[in-house]
């Protein structure tokens, strides 16, 4: 794109600078035409001793004329071939821009549907760990202390393994926190009252093992007031998709890290990445993610679909490319969107 500016600069420097030549040329032909009419006059003055002089003058009007003329002749093919070539580099200068458009489009679904995987694993890794015979076992003993330490002993070797989660956690069926995976860390989260979060309500009346809860993404108190993608199960009787509902198993995926990863490895060359911004935003439009970390989380972002779940639309000298949540395998994804800026 700056390739083609730089060509339509040329070509209107060019064009100003030819008709200014072109203007001059013609400047010192009228003087000198000027100037061999005067010698003319003064040559028959002289009478015969006054005629060579004469046809110098005639010869001086000539070649003015002729110089005029041509002057008038390159600046007629000149401005052809400007007008031309500027034409051209506004054709050019439109692909370009659809170009970019298509691009910026391209990397915002890519975006999205990284975070898509990503997210697919997190509801995954729930309804596994739901099953756990600990995590059961302290869900069906909520009053047994020792099956709640063992619980937080196996949560606990489950985040040694998995360091995107900020903590998991063990609820009983009245909201109370019974475990978790990192007390050392997280002091505040025992005994944290839940039965009020949507994500607890909405896991404890999931239909069956299969399905799961998930939030928006927010900050969580508990968790030293951390950024968090909150996914959540019923842990059932037995461990079994259709058995009774016991309690809660919430996970905490450590979203401000792992998103600022995914909108920050965005594959930009290092002259885009200067003028490029990169955000992740939620069914709402709110911002949930920015790669320069300018926006505030949960501010709303004026997102111009036109219908359109993908695409992109140039805003003073701004593209914007966006991309809706595709989903991934089981996974369908929460409306997200994925959104590129870049200045022109």
């Amino acid at each position: 794109m700056e390739s083609v500016e730089r060509l339509l600069d040329i070509t209107n420097t060019v064009t100003t600078l030819a008709d200014d030549k072109i203007s001059r040329i013609h400047g010192i032909t009228r003087r000198s035409r000027m100037l061999a009419l005067n010698a003319a006059i003064e040559a028959h003055r002289f009478g015969s001793v006054g005629k060579g002089f004469a046809v110098v003058a005639d010869e001086v009007k000539s070649i003015s004329s002729e110089i005029s003329d041509l002057a008038s002749s390159l600046q007629g093919e000149l401005r052809g071939r400007l007008e031309h070539m500027s034409s051209f580099a506004g054709e050019l200068s439109s692909e370009v821009a659809a170009l970019r458009g298509e691009r910026m489009t391209d990397l915002a679904f890519n975006a999205i549907e990284l975070v898509d995987r990503n997210l697919y694993e997190r509801s995954c890794d729930v309804r596994w760990w739901a099953t756990d015979s600990a995590v059961v076992q302290a869900a069906a003993a909520a009053a047994d202390a020792a099956a709640q330490r063992y619980a937080g002993q196996r949560l606990g070797v489950i985040l040694d393994s998995y360091t995107v989660y900020l903590d998991l956690w063990v609820a009983d069926s009245r909201g109370r926190v019974i475990a978790s995976g990192r007390p050392g860390r997280f002091s505040r989260a025992a005994g944290t009252d839940v039965s009020g979060e949507s994500w607890f309500r909405d896991a404890l009346a999931t239909r069956d093992g299969n399905s799961f809860a998930v939030a928006d993404i927010s900050r969580v108190e508990a968790l030293g007031n951390a950024v968090t993608a909150t996914y959540a199960t019923a842990i059932r009787e037995g461990g079994v998709a259709d058995g009774k509902v016991l309690g809660v198993l919430g996970v905490f995926f450590d979203w401000e890290t792992q998103a600022r990863s995914i909108v920050q490895g965005v594959r930009l060359s290092p002259l885009e990445r200067t003028r490029t911004r990169c955000l992740l935003l939620d069914s709402r439009h709110r911002v949930i993610a920015s790669s320069d970390g300018s926006v505030e989380l949960g501010r709303s972002y004026p997102l111009k679909l036109s219908g359109r779940e993908n695409g992109y639309y140039i805003e003073g000298d701004t593209t914007i490319g966006f991309a809706r949540t595709p989903g991934y395998e089981t996974y369908e994804g929460l409306g997200w969107f994925g959104v590129i800026e870049q200045r022109n």
